[in-house]
């Protein structure tokens, strides 16, 4: 019988044997690697990001090119990838937009590669040298939704009826987390969630995760998951609207006098929201 390891071992050599390593780079190949990305162990994910970037690098400049690896930021920013792992793909992304520069969007904003990437720097610490008025724009929008998120109130109901609001929880660390059932990397996160919330709730630490889905389908999962912190009802997503949330899961941390300290653009780990609550005064 193959052992967990050894098939984790494998999985991680077959990717990691790119076919830009022999030559054959291709679109549908890298394609593929990207589609089989969140199956690589947690452990392997961010060696076999390194070398998808470096082969949607190897590819002619163009839009295929630029959509590989707009499509790989979506990914390396589940869970804790590594600094050098989210520059790498910055830098691939910068590359592809480089070669491939795009029109603004027809509302006026920038196309989502220059927001994708803007964000990179802003909330993942990466650095880049490329300049692009719609870079600087998509710099500024983020700073502007901050402002708006840091001044967001609301009062929502949890799945029993209890209404909680924002503004309400000052003297408490809040962390605010917009989820869905049909969000995989939301699943993979709410244990964590849950164990952070369990051990740190005596130190005034409150969870709030809103979803804007159904109350049947969100108690039937919540039964069978196990999950203590209040689950609020973000009901035809008006909160959702507020924060700016533009895809899930999407963390906010504010601390005991209600200002913003942190936020994620996506799936966290245990150590991570760890670092997040940190900057709100919470500590292990």
């Amino acid at each position: 019988m193959m052992t967990n390891t050894r098939c984790a071992f494998l999985v991680a050599a077959v990717l990691l044997a790119s076919p830009a390593l022999l030559g054959q780079a291709t679109e549908s190949s890298i394609n593929k690697q990207i589609d089989g990305l969140r199956a690589v162990p947690d452990a392997q994910r961010p060696a076999v990001t390194i070398q998808i970037a470096k082969d949607i690098r190897t590819l002619p400049a163009g839009l295929p090119k630029l959509r590989l690896a707009d499509g790989l930021i979506h990914l390396v920013t589940e869970g804790d990838a590594g600094q050098e792992a989210l520059q790498t793909v910055a830098d691939t992304l910068a590359q592809a937009l480089r070669e491939a520069p795009q029109p603004p969007a027809k509302d006026g904003n920038p196309a989502m590669p220059y927001m994708d990437l803007a964000k990179l720097a802003r909330y993942e610490g990466i650095t880049t040298s490329f300049k692009n008025p719609q870079l600087t724009q998509a710099d500024a929008i983020l700073a502007a939704n901050d402002a708006d998120i840091e001044k967001a109130d609301f009062t929502l109901k949890d799945l029993n009826g209890k209404k909680y609001t924002l503004s309400q929880l000052r003297g408490k660390i809040v962390l605010v987390n917009f989820w869905a059932t049909w969000c995989p990397p939301c699943r993979k996160e709410m244990p964590d969630l849950d164990a952070i919330y369990s051990h740190f709730q005596s130190q005034g630490l409150i969870v709030l995760s809103l979803t804007d889905e159904e109350p049947s389908k969100v108690n039937t999962f919540i039964g069978g998951a196990g999950y203590h912190p209040p689950v609020l009802l973000d009901t035809g997503g008006k909160v959702s609207k507020e924060f700016h949330v533009d895809g899930l899961p999407k963390t906010f941390v504010f601390d005991r006098e209600g200002k913003l300290v942190a936020q994620s653009i996506d799936m966290r780990t245990q150590h991570q929201f760890l670092i997040m609550l940190a900057k709100a005064g919470l500590h292990p």
